[in-house]
C-alpha cells in the first residue's frame, strides 16, 4: 500500500543509511589528520546535536595591529568547527545534560558547604529542603504503602505495580478538571514568585518586625528545581537558607533559626492564591497543595538529609523534562504559522497554512505515541491557548509541557555561584590543558585585540561522524560505570 512499508522493505533503505555511514567513516580514516576528526568530537564529549560554525578568530597586537596567533576553520579537515549544543535535558542529548547536571550539583552544593568563591561557614546558616506540590484536580491512580512498605489497593481495589502505566492517571477522565490542571501549571511560576514574597513576610511577622528591619537583618536565599509528578503536574523541591544582609558571605542573626523558617515557609504556602478568570471557565483559585514537606538540612553532613543528597536531588531533576508524565518533549505548533493556522498573504489577507492544513499542528494532537491523560492535557492546553483572554500564556506553545512555561531551575541572586562562573573555570581549564610544552609564553591580554567572525552552518553529524561520536558516547558512559564500580567496591587508588 502507498505510504506504509513494513520491517522487511525496510531492511535495504537501513543498509543503505548503514553503507553511507561506513563509506563516510572509511573516507576520513584514510586521512592524514583523522586524528582532528576524532579530536573535534571528543571535545564536545559525543554531543548528540553539536553547532557547526565556520568562520575564525584572530589575536592582534592592539598597538601595531601585528597578528599573534590565529584559528580558521579552512584549517579543519571537515572545513568546519563542531561545538556542544548545550541542551540540558537528557532526552534530547545526554552528554550536554550531565554536563549541566555536575554544574547544577556543584552550584548547589556550593550554597550547602561552601566552596566555588562561597565560604565554609555558610553550612551554619539555617537552611531547610522543602517541597512544594499541586493540588488535586481529580481523584487518580496511586500506590500507597505502609510504614513497612507494604503496597496498600488504590481506590479502584487494585494493587498496582510501580510501573504501571495507569498510575497518575484520573480514575474518572470525565470528571477530571484537566482546565485547572493546564491553568495550574501555566501559573506555576507566578504561584512560586508569590510564594518567595509572602515567605519574607510571613517571616518578618513570625519574628515580630516590620519587613524593613527583616530586610535589613538578613536575606532569604533560595535554590529550586521543578520535576513532573506522573499525573502531569509540576512541584517544586527547593533550598530555602537565612543569610545576613551581605548573603552568603555574612551570618544571619542568632534569632533567624531553622524554626522560624519553617513557621515562614508553611504560613507562605497556605497563603499564596492566584485567581484566574475566564468566560469560557469561569474563577478559578490557584494554590498550592495540601502536601507541604519541610526537612532540615544536616549542618555537618551526618543527618538524613545531607548536602550531597539535596544537590545530587536537584541536579537530577535539573535535566529532567515533561517526559515523566507521558508526553513529548518537542513543540507541536507549526512553525510556519505559529500555532494560529493561518498566514497573511502579501494582500493583507489570511490564507490557510499549507503546512499544517489550518490545524497550527506540526503533528496531529489525535496522533501522538501519548496515554489518554497526556493527551487531553495536551488538547486542554491547545484549547486554553486560543481564548483571547488566555492568549498572554501562548499555551498552544507550550502543550507538549502541559501548559508548564516556567524555568525548570532557578536560584536568588546571592545563594552561592553562577553556572556562567562555572563554565568560564572549566573553560580556563581546558584552555590551560591545551598549551603544549612547546608552546610561546602567553600574551598579555591587556596589549591584545581579539577579532572574530563565524557564521552558523548546520546541526548534527555527517554519518560517519554519528558512529565515532556513538563511540565517544560509549566509551564516557563505560568510564563512568568503572568508576562507580570501584567507589562502590571501595578501590584503594580513588
Amino acid at each position: 500500500m502507498k505510504g506504509h512499508s513494513s520491517p522487511v522493505n525496510d531492511r535495504p533503505s537501513l543498509r543503505h543509511v548503514a553503507s553511507l555511514a561506513l563509506r563516510d567513516l572509511i573516507g576520513f580514516a584514510q586521512r592524514p589528520d583523522f586524528d582532528r576528526v576524532q579530536d573535534q568530537i571528543r571535545q564536545v564529549r559525543g554531543c548528540s546535536h553539536p553547532v557547526n560554525l565556520v568562520g575564525g578568530t584572530a589575536t592582534l597586537d592592539a598597538d601595531t595591529r601585528t597578528v599573534l596567533r590565529s584559528y580558521s576553520t579552512a584549517d579543519e579537515p571537515t572545513g568546519r568547527l563542531l561545538t556542544a549544543c548545550g541542551n540540558r535535558r537528557a532526552s534530547r542529548c545526554p552528554s550536554c545534560s550531565r554536563l549541566y547536571a555536575a554544574d547544577t550539583y556543584h552550584l548547589i552544593k556550593a550554597g550547602l558547604s561552601g566552596g566555588k568563591t562561597v565560604p565554609e561557614t555558610v553550612r551554619e546558616h539555617p537552611r531547610v529542603f522543602a517541597t512544594l506540590t499541586a493540588p488535586s484536580f481529580g481523584p487518580v491512580h496511586n500506590r500507597r504503602t505502609t510504614d513497612a512498605g507494604k503496597a496498600l489497593p488504590c481506590r479502584c481495589g487494585t494493587v498496582h505495580s510501580t510501573d504501571a502505566p495507569e498510575l497518575g492517571t484520573p480514575l474518572d477522565l470525565a470528571s477530571y478538571d484537566y482546565s485547572g490542571a493546564v491553568l495550574w501549571n501555566a501559573h506555576a511560576g507566578a504561584l512560586w514568585g508569590r510564594f518567595t514574597t509572602y515567605l519574607r513576610r510571613e517571616l518578618a511577622a513570625h519574628l515580630g518586625m516590620t519587613q524593613k528591619a527583616l530586610n535589613a537583618a538578613l536575606k532569604v536565599s533560595f535554590a529550586k528545581v521543578a520535576e513532573y509528578q506522573k499525573r502531569g503536574l509540576v512541584h517544586f523541591h527547593s533550598v530555602v537558607r537565612l543569610d545576613g544582609p551581605d548573603g552568603h558571605t555574612d551570618a544571619p542573626p542568632t534569632w533567624a533559626t531553622t524554626d522560624a523558617l519553617t513557621h515562614a515557609i508553611t504560613s507562605a504556602a497556605k497563603r499564596c492564591v492566584l485567581t484566574v478568570s475566564s468566560d469560557a471557565i469561569g474563577e478559578r483559585e490557584l494554590r498550592w497543595g495540601r502536601q507541604l514537606d519541610i526537612r532540615e538540612i544536616a549542618a555537618l553532613g551526618d543527618g538524613e538529609l545531607t548536602d550531597q543528597k539535596v544537590a545530587a536531588y536537584v541536579a537530577k531533576y535539573a535535566t529532567k523534562s515533561a517526559e515523566a508524565s507521558g508526553t513529548v518533549d518537542r513543540p507541536l505548533r507549526c512553525r510556519r504559522c505559529t500555532g494560529h493556522g493561518y498566514v497573511t498573504g502579501p494582500d493583507g489577507f489570511r490564507d490557510l497554512c499549507d503546512d499544517c492544513d489550518g490545524t497550527g499542528q506540526s503533528e496531529r494532537i489525535a496522533s501522538l505515541p501519548v496515554h489518554r491523560h497526556a493527551r487531553q492535557m495536551i488538547r486542554t492546553a491547545w484549547a486554553l491557548g486560543h481564548l483571547p483572554e488566555f492568549a498572554d500564556l501562548k499555551l498552544w506553545r507550550w502543550a507538549h509541557m502541559l501548559g508548564f512555561r516556567g524555568h525548570f531551575s532557578s536560584k536568588s541572586r546571592r545563594y552561592s555561584t553562577t553556572l556562567g562562573a562555572l563554565r568560564d573555570v572549566r573553560r580556563a581549564w581546558r584552555t590551560a590543558q591545551a598549551e603544549t610544552a612547546g608552546a610561546p609564553p602567553e600574551i598579555e591580554e591587556e596589549t591584545t585585540l581579539v577579532v572574530s567572525h563565524w557564521k552558523y552552518l548546520a546541526s548534527g553529524y555527517s554519518p560517519g561522524e554519528e558512529l565515532i561520536a556513538a563511540q565517544v558516547r560509549h566509551d564516557i558512559a563505560q568510564a563512568r560505570d568503572e568508576d562507580q564500580r570501584r567507589k562502590t567496591e571501595g578501590d584503594p587508588w580513588l
